[in-house]
Formats: C-alpha cells, structure tokens, sequence
C-alpha cells in the first residue's frame, strides 16, 4: 500500500498539497482559489470532482482561501477543529459539509489514518498533522506515514514525538532571521510578530528542531513556506548543510510558487 503527495503551491501566496492512498484523495490545506487549485490538480493529472475531503491546519488565508469556492464540489467534506471551523465559515455564504475533530483525537477518514495536534501559531486553534496509511509489520500493505507541520513560531516537545515516526516531514522553514531584521518593507511589529513563538519557524528554527529528534526512520524532508522578501533557497541551503551528512534521507527546499513533483511513500 503506497501514498503519494505532492506540494500545490507553498508559502504567504498559499499553501495547498494533495495526499492520495489507494481509498482517498484528500487535500491538506486549500489557500488558493477553486479556480486555482483546479489548474494546480490539473498538473498532476487530478480534479476537484475526484477530491474526497480537505484537511484544514488553521483559517487563516493562505490555508483556507479556497474553501469559499468549494460550494461547486459539494461533496468535499472539510475537516477542521470547531475554532477553526468556526472561523471560516463566518467569511462563507455557504455551509460545506463539515467533518469535526478535536484536537489531539486520532481518527479515520476511509483507509488514511490521521492524528492533529496543537502547534503554536497566531490562529484560533491550529494544527499539524500526521497522515498515514497500512499496518506496520504488513508486507502487503506496510504502514506509510507523512507528518505535516506549518505556521509554528517554536517546536514544543509533543511536535518532536508526532514527528518521529513518519517516513516523510513536512516542515516549514519561513525566514532568515538576518534577512527579516533588515527587511524594509516590514514594520517593526510585523517582524516582532513573525519571528515571535506564535510566529513562524526560521531556518535556524527548522534545523533545531530537525537536529533534536534526527529520526533514523525519516525518509524525506521538504522544508517550505519559505518567504520571497525575507528567505532564499541559499538561505535554506546553509542552514541545513550540516544535517545532510548527519541525517540518511533526502531533502528537498520547495521555493515559494513552486510545485513539487509526485513523492511515493511505497
């Protein structure tokens, strides 16, 4: 048993990815329009009609835009915590067809298997996510996992536990904190509010944090969420150049407007 994912688009633009089991085709995160999210799909040869559900991490625009256009696909369920729920849907002419969890629950959604957890970010109540499907020791269908975890200012020790076991992490590596100081386009309390432990995880951030758990299990690491003003794939880069040699896996840097190619857990 496999699962596929791909990142749609990454970063302040909007963030969406698509997760695909043998049972399920689900996004995580929907911050484009449907309109948007449609051609994005259309790359890697899918559709909103053939999408089952979206995964929401929090409501803020770049995660949650495009559940306003999902009216059209009224079989998208959407699966939030009541905060966040209640958040977009005050923005909604419509009521999706909402699924409930709480935080912290672990659920099923047909053959995926997921867990949310709290992370710290200025939203209502946001979460990361672990995704997997299979059984673990099934050699037919062995068990497969992905962690996704954006919109975080600081990593406590319950996110390093989530992580750990996942083949593949999905994490976001948001700024240089050098390049955020010196931007002038930001005011002061933008940047207080960035780089805050309700803010986003810097490059330096990502590396401890990937540094402090350095889970022989993991399989591949996508850093995104990167900054356009105020981060650099080089940036990226030296920050985590010393994990390539300490960490047997690979990495991929997804740049901001960028998609990244089909990733098989199989």
């Amino acid at each position: 048993m496999s699962l596929r994912f791909c990142i749609l688009g990454s970063g302040s633009a909007g963030n969406c990815a698509l997760l695909q089991t043998e049972g399920a085709r689900v996004l995580v995160d929907a911050g484009f329009s449907a309109r948007r999210l449609g051609e994005l799909l259309a790359t890697v040869g899918e559709s909103l009609g053939r999408i089952d559900a979206v995964f929401l991490t929090h409501e803020h625009g770049d995660h949650a835009a495009g559940v306003s256009g999902l009216k059209k696909f009224p079989h998208i369920q959407i699966f939030a915590n009541a905060a966040t729920q209640r958040a977009v849907q005050a923005g909604l002419d419509h009521r999706p067809v909402w699924q409930i969890f709480e935080t912290g629950a672990r659920f099923t959604f047909r053959d995926l298997d997921v867990r949310s957890f709290t992370v710290p970010h200025d939203a209502q109540e946001p979460v990361g996510f672990t995704f997997a499907t299979g059984h673990e020791g099934d050699l037919l269908a062995p068990r497969r996992s992905v962690a996704w975890l954006t919109d975080l200012g600081h990593a406590p020790r319950h996110i390093h536990e989530h992580i750990r076991d996942c083949e593949a992490v999905v994490v976001e590596s948001n700024h240089c904190s050098k390049m955020l100081e010196a931007d002038p386009k930001r005011p002061w309390s933008l940047k207080q509010r960035i780089a805050g432990r309700h803010g986003h995880l810097s490059n330096d951030g990502a590396r401890e944090l990937l540094e402090a758990v350095a889970s022989p299990r993991w399989r591949h690491i996508f850093l995104t969420h990167l900054s356009r003003d105020c981060n650099s794939l080089a940036a990226v880069e030296r920050a985590i150049a010393g994990l390539r040699g300490r960490l047997a896996c690979e990495f991929s840097i997804v740049a901001p407007g960028t998609s990244t190619p089909v990733f098989e857990l199989a």
